[in-house]
C-alpha cells in the first residue's frame, strides 16, 4: 500500500476508537524496500564511482524514513485528513519551511553569536507553524489527533529537504575532493535523528493548534499555541547546541591548567582521548535526553486527542 491506495473514508467512529487501519505491511514494505535500493546504490557508487548515482543516494537517503513515518500516519487518520492532505503538507509544508527558514535565517544570522542557536529554533519552529496554519486553515473540521499526524508530516517533510541539503554539503571536503562516505555517514545520522526532531516538534504545536482550531472554528494563535511553540523552539534550541553544551561540560570537568591557558589566548587544545570519550557520551546523552522530553510531551498530546475526541473531558 502507498499514500496514494489508503482507502479515502473511515467513519467518526473508526476514528474515535484509534483510527488504525491495515497500513502495518504498507509501511514496513516501503522502508525495507527503500533501505535495500539505498544500500544497492551506495555499494554500486562505491565500486563503480559512478558520481551520476550520487543524487539518487542523496534523496533516497534523505526521504526514506520521513516517508516511511508519514506511510504509518496516514493509518491513523479519518476522512478530514485524506492521503492527499498529508502528502500535500509533507511536501509543501516541508518546502515552505525550508525556504522561509533559508531566507530569515540569511537576513538575520550574518554573524555568528551565543544566541544563535536560540534564533534558529525560534525561526524554524515558527515557519513550520505558519507552513501547518497556510494548509489547515480551510479543514472543515478540527481534531487534535489530526493536528498531531498534520504537524508531523510537515516536520517530516522540513526533516528530509534540510537532510538532503546537508547531505549535498558533506560531500565536498577541504583538500580531499568527494567524499562518498561523509555523505552516507550523514544521511544515517541524520535518518535516524529525523523522526525525533522536527517531526515531534512540529506534531507537538500541531496538536495545540488544532485543539485551539476546534475551540474558536478555525486556527488561531492563542496563547497556548504560542505557549507550546516556545517549549518546541528551546527544545530544537538545546537538540542544536548539544555538540556546544558537551564540549563546554567536557572542558569545565576535565580540562587541565594548560587546555584552559590554551583556551585563554584563543588557541585550541589538544584533547585527550578520555575527553573526546566523554564528549561522545554528553553529545549523544543531550540528544537523547532531548528526544525522551519531546516523546514523552507528544505521548501525552497524543492520549489527550484521544479523549477529546472521544468525547471524554481532557
Amino acid at each position: 500500500m502507498t499514500l496514494l491506495d489508503t482507502p479515502p473514508a473511515a467513519t467518526r467512529a473508526d476514528h474515535a476508537g484509534g483510527g488504525r487501519r491495515r497500513t502495518g505491511p504498507g509501511w514496513v514494505r516501503i522502508f525495507v524496500t527503500g533501505l535495500v535500493l539505498w544500500l544497492a546504490t551506495v555499494l554500486v557508487t562505491f565500486v563503480t564511482e559512478n558520481s551520476n548515482l550520487i543524487p539518487t543516494i542523496i534523496l533516497l537517503g534523505s526521504f526514506l524514513i520521513p516517508v516511511t513515518f508519514v506511510t504509518y500516519a496516514v493509518g491513523r487518520t479519518n476522512h478530514v485528513l485524506t492521503a492527499q492532505r498529508i502528502f500535500t503538507a509533507f511536501v509543501y509544508g516541508g518546502l515552505l519551511g525550508v525556504l522561509g527558514a533559508s531566507v530569515l535565517e540569511g537576513a538575520f544570522l550574518r554573524q555568528p553569536s551565543p544566541f544563535t542557536y536560540v534564533w534558529v529554533g525560534l525561526i524554524e519552529e515558527a515557519v513550520k507553524l505558519a507552513a501547518l496554519w497556510l494548509l489547515a486553515r480551510r479543514l472543515p473540521r478540527y481534531a487534535p489527533r489530526d493536528g498531531i499526524v498534520l504537524g508531523a508530516a510537515v516536520g517530516l517533510g522540513f526533516a528530509a529537504f534540510e537532510s538532503a541539503g546537508y547531505a549535498f554539503n558533506a560531500l565536498f571536503t577541504a583538500g580531499a575532493g568527494l567524499s562518498l562516505l561523509n555523505l552516507v555517514e550523514t544521511e544515517v545520522l541524520r535518518g535516524v535523528l529525523a523522526p525525533l526532531g522536527h517531526g515531534v516538534w512540529t506534531a507537538i504545536v500541531g496538536a495545540v493548534l488544532f485543539e485551539v482550531a476546534a475551540r474558536y472554528g478555525r486556527p488561531r494563535l492563542r496563547r497556548p499555541v504560542l505557549g507550546w511553540y516556545a517549549v518546541v523552539a528551546l527544545l530544537h534550541c538545546l537538540w542544536d547546541a548539544s555538540q556546544g553544551i558537551a564540549l563546554w561540560l567536557t572542558m569545565v570537568l576535565t580540562a587541565t591548567s594548560m587546555q584552559r591557558l590554551l583556551l585563554e589566548y584563543g588557541r585550541d587544545p589538544f584533547a585527550t582521548q578520555s575527553q573526546v570519550h566523554l564528549f561522545t557520551v554528553l553529545s549523544w546523552g543531550l540528544l537523547a535526553l532531548d528526544a525522551v522530553i519531546g516523546l514523552i510531551v507528544l505521548g501525552r498530546r497524543w492520549h489527550r486527542a484521544k479523549a477529546v475526541d472521544a468525547g471524554i473531558p481532557a
